[in-house]
């Protein structure tokens, strides 16, 4: 008999709350969009009030359970975007959110040092992109939030501490944080010395398929859940993505979403000394995440979709960009030189003058997916330096391989079969499932319903239109 889930799905953008079942069955979703606001004390920085976030939540679980009357649930999980974290005071009040889109840190990282030191410990390069730099820029400003803080974690645990009131983290969490020793699967008092961070607001460190406890009794009294629901912790979002399309050691996986890592699972730490990658802590800490990224891709996608084709689908799109026989602009919009560790200041639409009259909504939004597919490859040839992939086939998981033009753009530029298993945009909340199921014992299998494999043409366009974009990026900038 299947058991039933929640699953708590935190991303950039949005957030989902999702029922689910143990055969890997979605019955219903629930999503709202993130608010973030503007701290003008710094040149580019964010923040979120959790509170607000955290009592969306609750009332759409509440909405679901009262929608599936029938439906026991076994046990809750939760997803989060990375190098995001939620701060907690002396009361344990979850008071202050520092998301990932947040570089409060920046004016000041560089001064930290010891920029060789932090890449071999922690896995990732001295940036403002990581927790670390944003507690730093945090008490640059704002010394009264930064005294306030008790305890933090990650987003995903948050959701744990909201139903069980236990305060931990998940080692593929931990490690985005720059705090966090990855040999050692520990918090470093070095790193915390170079970032002035005190130890005392570190959480403990729980394992993905561990329960934090069982659901509080005042909240399952309020939401209608039987006492005996467990907490499960779940993870990082980009980890839990590859662990729900059972990516091996020896394959490459392209998790595309707001940015599109490109993943190895690696037994082996591996350092590079020309830092050209990250080496993230996987789930439960039992073996590396080899990683690089071109920064924002998807969102840049979703955003102009919003600004230009508000009424029309995806799927609509996607066969307007099909009949696509020439491109006539240039997009540069995703956000890193990832394999120089330096962020993309300048960026647009590049096109021939004078303006061209024949140019349509499409031709933007073709461009907008080549930059996606140009990145994303740029990135998978930097992997491959470090890891090659002698398998002739790539995996591909999250709502941005939903387009079938940019799987298509990916499979010819990288010369490889591109594997996207059906219900894979879903990606997440697979893996969600499968670590409750790994908790109960329970062995379904593959939960994944077949796949959809994008073969290679070696006649498109997109090779030219790459070599274009490659210069025009390095150029601009």
């Amino acid at each position: 008999m299947d058991k039933n889930y929640l699953i708590v799905d935190l991303g950039t953008g949005n957030t989902r709350v999702g029922l689910v079942s143990s055969s890997g069955e979605i019955l219903c979703i629930k999503s709202f969009e993130n608010n973030y606001y503007r701290d003008y004390e710094y040149e580019d920085a964010q923040y979120f009030i959790p509170t607000d976030w955290s009592k969306q939540i609750l009332n759409y679980i509440k909405e679901i359970i009262n929608e599936f009357p029938e439906i026991k649930i076994s046990a809750i999980t939760s997803v989060g975007a990375r190098q995001s974290i939620v701060l907690y005071n002396k009361l344990g009040e979850a008071f202050y959110g520092l998301p990932n889109i947040d570089n409060r840190g920046e004016a000041w990282v560089s001064d930290v040092g010891n920029s060789v030191d932090v890449y071999k410990k922690s896995g990732r390069w001295l940036t403002c992109d990581f927790p670390a730099a944003k507690l730093l820029g945090l008490k640059k400003k704002h010394i009264d939030i930064y005294n306030e803080i008790f305890k933090f974690t990650s987003l995903s645990e948050w959701i744990g501490e909201i139903f069980t009131g236990k305060i931990c983290i998940e080692p593929s969490q931990a490690c985005e944080t720059q705090l966090f020793d990855i040999d050692n699967l520990d918090w470093s008092s070095v790193l915390c010395d170079y970032f002035g961070v005190d130890k005392n607001i570190l959480p403990d460190i729980k394992s993905a398929g561990e329960i934090i406890g069982n659901i509080s009794s005042k909240l399952c009294q309020a939401l209608g859940i039987d006492e005996d629901c467990v907490f499960i912790v779940g993870g990082a979002d980009t980890q839990v993505a590859v662990k729900g399309i059972e990516i091996k050691e020896g394959e490459v996986a392209i998790v595309s979403g707001t940015t599109s890592p490109v993943v190895a699972i690696s037994n082996d730490r591996i350092y590079d000394k020309e830092e050209r990658c990250w080496t993230d802590s996987n789930l439960k800490g039992e073996n590396y995440q080899i990683e690089t990224n071109p920064g924002v891709t998807g969102l840049n996608y979703q955003r102009l979709k919003n600004l230009l084709c508000q009424d029309v689908s995806y799927e609509e799109i996607d066969k307007e960009l099909f009949n696509k026989d020439n491109y006539k602009c240039i997009s540069i919009l995703s956000t890193l030189f990832f394999d120089e560790a330096k962020s993309i200041k300048t960026g647009g639409f590049i096109m021939r003058p004078p303006f061209d009259g024949n140019i349509d909504k499409y031709d933007f939004m073709w461009s907008v997916a080549a930059d996606i597919a140009c990145s994303t490859y740029l990135q998978y040839c930097n992997l491959n330096d470090l890891i090659v992939n002698s398998n002739d086939y790539i995996l591909g998981c999250g709502g941005g391989l939903q387009s079938e033009f940019v799987s298509q753009m990916i499979a010819n530029l990288t010369n490889k079969k591109l594997y996207v298993r059906k219900g894979s945009s879903q990606a997440s909340l697979n893996g969600g499932i499968k670590i409750c199921n790994e908790y109960f014992k329970i062995n379904n299998g593959d939960i994944d319903k077949g796949c959809i494999i994008y073969y290679p043409s070696k006649n498109h366009f997109i090779k030219k239109y790459y070599n274009q974009w490659f210069e025009t990026r390095k150029n601009i900038n």
